[in-house]
């Protein structure tokens, strides 16, 4: 099968992802067969990084009752503590485990590593488990580690190109502002939004305590990255004179700040030794 053809397969969704087929009307799902839990583990390649407690125990109440209805998706894994590396159906055989079941239903399939993270990265955005940065993470993997184009991804996932670019610059935020994104304090539209602003830290802080919406922080960047910046006070010669008069003579960076009332000496040293010579100096 070609590149194509198979990104076509992905994009067509989890039915293409297990083999099935509609033959005359009906699905036709590839063999599966059921194996100890403990032969499979976990993929290196799920972007997803956190299962919601309550999500799983919701989940396994489910299995307990009724069975794992769909099979888990595994590759071939040559390992000592497993024989298959899960694909697809990670919240399954995690909620599996907590019912205590001994066997699982499995379909195997031979994936590459990059076909791994696709399929696993299409599963959670169907299923919306993704938060924006898991997924712009999978697709910046996907990119820098397999050599994929935001147009291959887009096909792939099922997703305009627009949407993989804007999901992709969410990466360029700052750590402050990601975090706060990742626990749910902002909303994708909100990062999106700051991308544009001069302080983003300080606007989504700003966010946060008002509580604004997507369109009303729109407006917030739009306004503060209008206003014209500060303008910087221009220093008083003298006092620049003064400074490195001082710090010819200690030896040290000397900064002096004028205040409403006297003003500020800092003496900045860089080192003990320069500490205990001023302290002396000091003393005398």
């Amino acid at each position: 099968m070609s590149e194509r053809a198979k990104r076509r397969q992905l994009g067509r969704g989890l039915a293409a992802l297990f083999g099935e087929a509609e033959i005359g009307g009906v699905a036709e799902t590839a063999a599966s067969r059921r194996v100890p839990i403990e032969l499979i583990r976990p993929s290196a390649f799920q972007p997803r990084r956190r299962f919601a407690e309550a999500e799983l125990d919701a989940l396994a109440q489910s299995i307990r009752e009724k069975g794992i209805l769909q099979p888990l998706l595994v590759r071939p894994f040559a390992g000592e503590e497993a024989e298959f590396e899960l694909v697809a159906g990670e919240r399954r055989w995690r909620a599996a485990q907590r019912v205590g079941l001994h066997e699982v239903p499995v379909t195997v399939r031979a994936f590459a590593d990059s076909e791994a993270l696709e399929i696993a990265l299409v599963e959670n955005l169907q299923r919306e488990d993704l938060s924006p940065l898991e997924e712009a993470e999978a697709y910046n993997r996907l990119m820098e580690e397999f050599g994929r184009t935001q147009a291959a991804l887009a096909e792939a996932v099922g997703k305009s190109r627009s949407h993989v670019a804007n999901t992709l610059r969410l990466l360029s935020l700052p750590a402050p502002v990601r975090r706060r994104l990742e626990d749910g304090e902002l909303s994708a539209g909100h990062a999106r939004a700051l991308l544009a602003a001069p302080d983003p830290v300080k606007l989504a802080a700003e966010v946060v305590r008002r509580g604004l919406n997507v369109r009303a922080t729109e407006q917030l960047v739009q306004r503060r990255a209008a206003a014209p910046p500060p303008k910087r006070r221009r220093r008083d010669p003298d006092i620049s004179a003064l400074e490195r008069d001082l710090g010819a003579r200690l030896g040290l960076r000397v900064t002096l700040e004028a205040k409403k009332r006297g003003g500020a000496l800092t003496l900045h040293y860089v080192s003990l030794d320069q500490l205990d010579r001023v302290l002396d100096l000091l003393r005398a």
